[in-house]
């Protein structure tokens, strides 16, 4: 690993927060194309600083990588890219550099290439130390914990040191993510105990900072891994729980049908 990671975030600037209230505002996961129209907007409009409406074109482009267009999601990042110092330039170029380096991450790794995620990433999260946004930090080390195949547990100890130092519940969320996505490294490398410890610590995390659907798949998360430890009562105590909650739910059905010993409705 780089060990260029290990800077210490400088100070951040006081228009990031405002900035990831905007963000949050115009993303719906479940529905990229209406979010694609939403950032093409706020790309677009003149009312914007420059700034802003690059931190906006990484946002479409993420958007228009999520639907597949994965050429023409590169294209955008590439025009933000373009109007960005390739160094020095201030915390605000490193911040870019940061998110299209990132963005340039998340398409390799969507597309199966974590090889090439990994250096994209680690610049990341170099660059988004270098722009003081703790933020950008913990999506960098988050992806590389996911991509970065035998070093997992090493950027995930990175960011839970990051998290150790912070005290603001919107990046306190990354714990939900990082928590839930060790886990299923270890349950799925067979530690099916130590899995457990994270998929509880990222029950805590959501149930303080997440949004309801991460309070869902944490819960879910640790259902299944009940499951996996043998300990089935609990297991379906916690999806009847879940699907009294989302009864339509598919995961929870299959997990239903899997601890009642009927036909799996979904792969395990």
């Amino acid at each position: 690993m780089d060990d260029s990671t290990d800077q210490v975030p400088a100070e951040p600037s006081r228009h990031r927060g405002a900035e990831q209230q905007m963000i949050d505002r115009l993303w719906d996961f479940g529905n990229p194309a209406a979010s694609e129209e939403r950032f093409r907007d706020a790309a677009d409009d003149d009312g914007n600083s420059a700034h802003l409406r690059a931190v906006m074109a990484t946002q479409l482009a993420r958007a228009i990588g999520i639907q597949g267009r994965v050429d023409e999601a590169l294209a955008a990042l590439e025009s933000v890219a373009a109007g960005v110092p390739a160094a020095d330039g201030g915390k605000d170029a490193a911040e870019l550099r940061a998110r299209v380096a990132i963005e340039r991450g998340r398409l390799a790794a969507s597309a199966g290439r974590p090889a090439d995620a990994v250096p994209e990433l680690t610049r990341g999260v170099r660059e988004a130390a270098l722009a003081g946004s703790t933020f950008l930090v913990l999506d960098a080390l988050h992806m590389l914990a996911l991509n970065d195949a035998g070093h997992e547990e090493e950027w995930a100890a990175e960011g839970f040191d990051v998290l150790d130092g912070v005290r603001d519940a919107r990046l306190l969320r990354w714990g939900v993510a990082m928590h839930n996505n060790l886990g299923w490294t270890m349950h799925d490398g067979g530690r099916a105990e130590g899995a457990l410890t994270h998929f509880e610590q990222a029950v805590d995390a959501a149930d303080r900072y997440g949004t309801a659907e991460q309070r869902h798949v944490a819960r879910w998360s640790v259902a299944r891994c009940l499951r996996t430890l043998g300990r089935t009562d609990e297991a379906l105590a916690l999806q009847r729980e879940l699907s009294d909650a989302r009864p339509d739910d598919p995961y929870v059905q299959a997990e239903l049908a899997a601890l009642t010993e009927a036909e799996p409705t979904i792969e395990p």
